[in-house]
C-alpha cells in the first residue's frame, strides 16, 4: 500500500530527528479526535490554524512595551511571536529536534494578551474574580474562543507549551520540571520567549532614546556584544553548542551567558519597563481598560455575540474575554466612543 504524503514525511521525521524530539506521529491527538491531514504533519496543521486565526492578526496591534507606537520599527506583539519562531527553530534544526511543534507553540504562545502588554494583564487579573494570566487566556483562545467557540483543537503537545511557556522572573533553566513543558521543543520556545525579548526590547529602548548602547552594563557587552545582532547570535549560539554537548538531551546555556542574560532583563525591568515614561503610559491603559471593564458589566452593545459561549459562562468571563482580545487602537478608540463628550455641530 502506497503512503500519503503524510505517512512519507512522518518516516523522514523518525529517520532524521534526535531521539529527543516529539515525532509528529507520536502526537498524542486533540481534544476532540479528527481525521489526520494526507498532506500536513500534525503540528503543521497546528501551526497553519494559528496563522489564519484572527487572534494571530489582531497581535499586530497589540503592545510589545510601548503601547500603540506609531513608528513603524517597533516591535509589536505580533512580530515578537515570529522573532520567537525564528529563534526556536533555528535552534530546533541545529538540535535535529521537531521545527513544526516549537514554530506552532511559538506562533501561539502570547494569543491570550491583553491590549496595552502586561499593565493590561495586571488589570483584568485584578478586576475579573477568577484571577487572569495571559498564557491561560492563550489556550482558552485555542480551545475555546476562536471560530465562534469551536476553538483550534490544537494538539495536546502544542497546548502544553503553551500553557507552560511563561517564566515571569523565574529561573532561566531549571532541573524542576513543574510548570515546564513536556517536549523539548515546549521548553526552547520558553527560552526563545526571553532571548527574544531581551533583544528586541532593549533594541527599541534605544530606538525610543530611552537608552543608548553605552547604557547597557559594560559587562554584558564585552561578553554579548555592542549590537543587536551580536547579542541575539551569542545568546543562540552559546545554546545550540552547549546543548549539543550533551547530545542534545537537553537545553544548555554556559554560566557566563545565563548569568548576561539574566543581568540583561533585570536591567530591562529596572531602565524599561519601570522607566517613567512607559509606566506612565500604562496607568493610563489600565485606567482606560478598567473604566471599560466596569462599562461592559452593565452594557450589552459592543459585546462579542458571535462565540458560543456554554449556559454556565458568567457575564464576567464574557466580557474579560472581549476586553482581552482588544487591540491597543480598539481599546483607545472605544473608550473614546463611549466616554469623550463629542463637538455639537450646530448647522
Amino acid at each position: 500500500m502506497n503512503k500519503n504524503i503524510r505517512e512519507a514525511m512522518e518516516e523522514r521525521e523518525a529517520n532524521y530527528l534526535s531521539p529527543h524530539a516529539c515525532l509528529s506521529r507520536n502526537s498524542q491527538g486533540r481534544l476532540r479526535p479528527e481525521d489526520e491531514c494526507d498532506v500536513r504533519l500534525a503540528f503543521q496543521r497546528d501551526r497553519d490554524r494559528v496563522i489564519h486565526s484572527k487572534t494571530f492578526r489582531r497581535l499586530k496591534h497589540k503592545t510589545q512595551v510601548f503601547l500603540a507606537p506609531t513608528g513603524d520599527h517597533y516591535r509589536t506583539r505580533l512580530t515578537h511571536v515570529l522573532e520567537v519562531a525564528q529563534i526556536a527553530r533555528t535552534v530546533a534544526a541545529a538540535l535535529r529536534l521537531n521545527e513544526n511543534l516549537a514554530e506552532a507553540i511559538a506562533l501561539a504562545h502570547d494569543l491570550g494578551h491583553t491590549p496595552f502588554g502586561h499593565a493590561g494583564e495586571s488589570v483584568l487579573n485584578e478586576l475579573y474574580p477568577d484571577g487572569f494570566r495571559h498564557y491561560e487566556q492563550s489556550l482558552r483562545v485555542v480551545d475555546i474562543l476562536e471560530k465562534k467557540g469551536r476553538g483550534l483543537n490544537l494538539t495536546l503537545e502544542v497546548r502544553d507549551g503553551i500553557i507552560n511557556h511563561s517564566k515571569g522572573k523565574s529561573e532561566l533553566i531549571t532541573d524542576d520540571r513543574d510548570g515546564m513543558p513536556a517536549t523539548l521543543e515546549g521548553q526552547l520556545v520558553r527560552l526563545s520567549d526571553i532571548i527574544a525579548y531581551v533583544n528586541h526590547d532593549l533594541d527599541d529602548a534605544i530606538r525610543a532614546g530611552i537608552l543608548d548602547e553605552e547604557s547597557v552594563p559594560a559587562d554584558i557587552r564585552n561578553l554579548l556584544g555592542n549590537t543587536h545582532s551580536a547579542r541575539l547570535g551569542s545568546m543562540v549560539r552559546d545554546l545550540i553548542v552547549n546543548s549539543l554537548a550533551e547530545d542534545g538531551a537537553r537545553l544548555v546555556l554556559s554560566q557566563p551567558i545565563l548569568t548576561a542574560i539574566t543581568d540583561l532583563r533585570a536591567f530591562l525591568y529596572e531602565n524599561v519597563y519601570d522607566a517613567h515614561r512607559v509606566h506612565n503610559d500604562f496607568i493610563k491603559g489600565q485606567k482606560i481598560l478598567r473604566e471599560l471593564y466596569d462599562y461592559f458589566l452593565e452594557h450589552d452593545e459592543y459585546l462579542d455575540d458571535s462565540i458560543d459561549y456554554s449556559p454556565e459562562t458568567t457575564r464576567e468571563r464574557r466580557v474579560c474575554d472581549f476586553i482581552a482580545g482588544m487591540t491597543d487602537h480598539y481599546a483607545l478608540d472605544l473608550y473614546t466612543h463611549i466616554f469623550l463628550p463629542k463637538p455639537w455641530s450646530v448647522k
